[in-house]
């Protein structure tokens, strides 16, 4: 098992948590990508944007941690979505994802949770395959 910093993401984690921060694990073949916020790109900020932005630079952020793992979006077999009770959400949320997977999507569950602990809607977790070297 394999733990990966990834930056200026894991800096972005610590700064809300003590200790150091992998939100990558690559384990037999497998790439594990935990959940991630919204994070401004430039400052690390959570800052109150669109929900169609939120899930832009969430799907961003899935896109570099798993190439600093070996993999690409092309190899995501499972995505877990969380996203607050908006009913507009939804459809919103698969204009952004048809956007990032334009062919062929991975399995995926949309649940609605009530809140975060800060000023954001969407987070999404996902397992994927290591490109073969």
């Amino acid at each position: 098992m394999k733990r990966i910093r990834v930056e200026p993401i894991s800096s972005f984690l610590e700064r809300r948590r003590k200790g150091p921060i992998y939100p990558v694990i690559v384990a037999n073949g497998f790439v594990f990508l935990s959940g991630l916020p919204p994070f401004n790109p430039e400052t690390g900020d959570i800052k109150p944007v669109s929900f169609e932005r939120q899930a832009e630079i969430v799907l961003e952020q899935m896109k570099h941690c798993l190439e600093t793992a070996g993999s690409s979006l092309a190899q995501v077999v499972k995505c877990n979505v969380y996203c607050t009770p908006d009913p507009s959400h939804f459809a919103t949320f698969n204009e952004v994802y048809a956007r990032y997977f334009p062919t062929e999507s991975p399995a995926r569950i949309f649940l609605q949770v009530p809140s975060w602990p800060g000023p954001f809607d969407v987070e999404i977790d996902c397992v994927a395959v290591v490109n073969p070297e």
